[in-house]
């Protein structure tokens, strides 16, 4: 019993003589990171107001903001820990070694942070931006330095490695994507009439369905062996994709029928 307040009383003692020695330098630390932190916070606000000003891309922004907040409290945080007596020598080292171990242990994540940043700065597309990479395709909901999310028009949400973008193909269509359809009418039909009747019902779309900056292109694709083949390509708005290609083959087959334009079905001879 004696022996364990004898540790108790030199515990004591050590607490005591600590704050006695150093609560002058640890109040001060405090004080220079609070302020710190401050200074971090209004400048970073203040760059991000700038950003918005002059119209910067938001992920490029978050990405200037957070690094200037960080490198700020970080050096803040530095100045802090000199202001105790704390050597850092010994703690930038093994910060170094532990950094080694982690990027060895971290690979493919670390390529993904290396990808996002490649993104980020290099902007081959934004959000907003309908793009079609690694045979997926959606509209760029978010972009991180980990991964870019897409949406689609199911309203699913595809979750893509950045790793997985920056070297692949990608295809980026803005806010539209192109539809390719084709349409089969009988020889005996006018094909010129039918370009004419088709080309009618894509400009009765309304110009947020259908883009109207990028012309829609109808004509003769081939000459099948029961039809002339029509070839149909116009952009679509990428959340109404699947709905704008109904709705216009609907419409076309309509219009074929009002026009009297027949579309064809195989027919075979069979020998008895």
């Amino acid at each position: 019993m004696d022996k364990e307040l004898e540790r108790i009383q030199k515990f004591y003692d050590v607490i005591i003589e600590f704050f006695v020695n150093y609560s002058f330098q640890l109040i001060g630390a405090i004080i220079i990171f609070l302020l710190g932190w401050y200074v971090a916070n209004k400048v970073s606000a203040f760059v991000r107001r700038i950003c918005e000003k002059n119209e910067l891309d938001v992920t490029l922004t978050k990405f200037i903001v957070n690094i200037i907040k960080f490198s700020i409290i970080i050096g803040v945080a530095i100045v802090a820990i000199g202001k105790l007596g704390i050597t850092l020598t010994p703690f930038i080292a093994g910060i170094g070694a532990a950094s080694l171990g982690a990027g060895l242990a971290l690979q493919g994540t670390l390529s993904n942070y290396g990808a996002g940043l490649s993104i980020i700065i290099g902007r081959p597309f934004i959000v907003g931006n309908t793009i079609s990479v690694d045979g997926v395709f959606g509209v760029v909901e978010e972009i991180r330095l980990a991964h870019t999310i897409l949406s689609t028009e199911d309203g699913e949400q595809i979750t893509i490695p950045n790793k997985h973008i920056i070297g692949e193909i990608l295809v980026n269509s803005f806010e539209y994507r192109i539809v390719e359809s084709v349409v089969g009418i009988d020889y005996e039909s006018n094909p010129e009439e039918a370009i004419k009747v088709i080309s009618e019902v894509l400009n009765d779309f309304d110009g947020e369905i259908i883009s109207k900056e990028s012309k829609a292109q109808v004509g003769i694709k081939e000459f099948g062996d029961f039809s002339i083949n029509i070839e149909v390509r116009y952009w679509a708005h990428t959340k109404l994709f699947f709905d704008t290609q109904y709705k216009v083959n609907l419409g076309i087959y309509k219009a074929l029928k009002q026009n009297n334009i027949n579309i064809p079905f195989p027919t075979y001879n069979i020998k008895k």
